[in-house]
């Protein structure tokens, strides 16, 4: 039987695989498409209008989804502020916690360097928030088994 834990969880993981997700298949799919494929004026239009869109998302449905079913689960797993600290589970969740803020400031930084025509950083910061997405992926798969 699914329990009020495992629809939270799920609700946890499915919204990270969407975010996550979207910022591969953006990345590694449409990205070096549009690149080859659009004129420089039609692609950066048409970037910008996806970019913002993600952002917004990220900003409406992500982040309070995360936020939300994180608290959730920290109080089915009983945790305290001083478990944080401590080997395995909450060092862990704290790891998790940490690069999730990180990603999320790069994120936001991403979004101001297109926006300004920072091109170069614009990418590399979205490579940051890609490879800390992945972090967080990988930690909150080391959570379940601690």
């Amino acid at each position: 039987m699914v329990s009020w834990w495992s629809l939270l969880r799920f609700v946890h993981v499915l919204s990270a695989a969407v975010w996550v997700g979207g910022q591969l298949t953006l990345s590694a799919l449409l990205l070096p498409v549009l690149r080859r494929r659009l004129p420089d004026d039609l692609r950066a239009s048409l970037t910008s209008q996806v970019g913002r869109r993600f952002g917004l998302y990220t900003l409406a449905v992500f982040v309070p989804v995360q936020v939300g079913s994180g608290i959730g689960l920290a109080i089915e797993h009983d945790v305290t502020w001083s478990m944080l600290g401590q080997p395995g589970y909450g060092r862990t969740l704290s790891a998790k916690l940490g690069v999730f803020v990180v990603v999320m400031v790069l994120s936001g930084l991403h979004g101001w360097a297109h926006g300004t025509g920072r091109a170069a950083l614009a990418r590399a910061l979205a490579l940051g928030s890609l490879i800390g997405s992945c972090v967080i992926v990988l930690l909150a798969t080391a959570l379940v088994g601690a």
